[in-house]
């Protein structure tokens, strides 16, 4: 019997010819993720046990959720963790000045790639399946193990397929693409699978689509999604990814629980409304916003910015709207004030935020009252996620927040700028 992609990494970091779906196993990590929310936590139950980091280049801390730190307890967080990284000698520690949203982070600082088995202490750690690696969300006291042995336990996932075909029509995204598909299967479609992406479609999806699609594989109680390497994934790699680059591919019998195709031409701006991923929409009525997000480490990287540049240029935000516009990492930031993006926003009456998670999970630097609405590049849009727990989140692409931050309304790219 074949295996998946995904089958195929976990057999090799866990030293076996073979897994099958369902099988209990321990493997060798590659990389263990942790963030100023999740990290202190594994770094008290290290210490309960008097344990240590084993390898200081496999483990990276990544402060982005409070910070810059919003209040006493956040700032008490970013200490302990902070001081941990200077006692074990963690190489990978990011802080104020260096940090990014975690998830475009790590990859575009070459820490994760092909092949990689990967665990965070976060559970959008699946959006490294872009690269082809395995990598996957846990508690902090797996990551605490994941520490201290560089290994973790898994249960092989069953897989589900999904067949790409055509292109993307203007103005769709990966955001329209993984909300389409979470609308199709459901918020539990995908429960501890894997979700593998192949087809040549997959070809037409920029590397940022991948790393959208990916980082919502959770959205569908997937363990992991992943995409096959090709030449787009080792450009990416390319100057950034200095370990050795191994490419798995799924058997031509390999087994799948279900096979989706997906005609990408067909696809249409796609909005999840409130109050889960799955509950998506393609048509609309009017519905004023109070509130626009772009950012996140589902969309907060250059590409995405430059998605809502192009709406926004020459135009302005609504007056009745408040919208907030975050870079993922200091590099896409740097690069967005290169091409001009920034000027645009602020001329367009956005505000322009460090990277942070901040407002996504409710945090800070865009929290929402009572009934207030939100369009947001995020992936998550449970009751109360953002603020108030009578507000309402809109989850879209970058094309389509920008839209309806222009527009006082949720509204489509196509509208606003025909």
């Amino acid at each position: 019997m074949g295996m998946t992609m995904t089958q195929k990494i976990l057999a090799a970091h866990a030293g076996l010819d073979a897994v099958t779906a369902g099988q209990l196993i321990e493997a060798e990590l590659d990389l263990a993720l942790a963030n100023d929310i999740t990290a202190p936590v594994a770094i008290k139950e290290m210490e309960k046990v008097g344990g240590h980091v084993k390898y200081r280049d496999r483990v990276a801390l990544v402060m982005d959720h409070f910070t810059p730190n919003k209040d006493i307890k956040a700032a008490c967080q970013v200490k302990c963790t902070r001081a941990f990284a200077q006692r074990e000698g963690v190489e990978h520690f990011f802080d104020v000045g260096q940090m990014g949203i975690e998830h475009a982070l790590l990859p575009e600082r070459g820490l994760v790639g092909a092949g990689d088995c990967v665990i965070g202490a976060d559970s959008h750690t699946c959006t490294y399946g872009a690269l082809g690696a395995f990598s996957t969300g846990v508690g902090s006291t797996d990551l605490a193990a994941g520490m201290m042995t560089a290994k973790c336990w898994f249960k092989v996932p069953a897989a589900l397929r999904f067949v790409l075909r055509g292109a993307l029509p203007p103005f769709v995204t990966g955001k329209d693409l993984i909300l389409h598909i979470i609308g199709v299967i459901g918020v539990d479609g995908a429960l501890y699978k894997s979700m593998e992406f192949t087809g040549e479609g997959v070809a037409a999806l920029s590397m940022d689509d991948r790393f959208t699609v990916c980082n919502m594989a959770i959205e569908a109680g997937a363990k992991n999604g992943i995409f096959p390497v090709d030449q787009q994934t080792l450009d990416y790699m390319r100057g950034r990814f200095s370990r050795p680059v191994k490419i798995y591919e799924a058997d031509a019998d390999a087994v799948y629980e279900r096979t989706y195709e997906i005609d990408l031409a067909a696809l249409k701006p796609t909005v999840a409304f409130p109050h889960l991923p799955e509950n998506t929409k393609t048509q609309w009525e009017p519905l004023p916003i109070d509130q626009v997000v772009i950012g996140s480490c589902t969309n907060g990287r250059i590409s995405d910015l430059r998605q809502a540049a192009e709406v926004l240029r020459g135009r302005t935000v609504a007056n009745n709207v408040r919208c907030i516009v975050i870079p993922a990492t200091q590099e896409v930031y740097l690069q967005a004030l290169r091409e001009g993006l920034l000027e645009t926003f602020v001329r367009a009456g956005a505000v322009v935020s460090t990277p942070t998670c901040g407002p996504c999970l409710g945090g800070h630097m865009g929290i929402l009252a009572d009934h207030e609405r939100c369009v947001s590049t995020t992936n998550r849009n449970f009751v109360g996620r953002m603020g108030h727990t009578t507000s309402e989140i809109y989850l879209a692409s970058p094309y389509t927040a920008a839209a309806s931050a222009g527009a006082g309304r949720l509204a489509t790219a196509e509208e606003v700028i025909k």
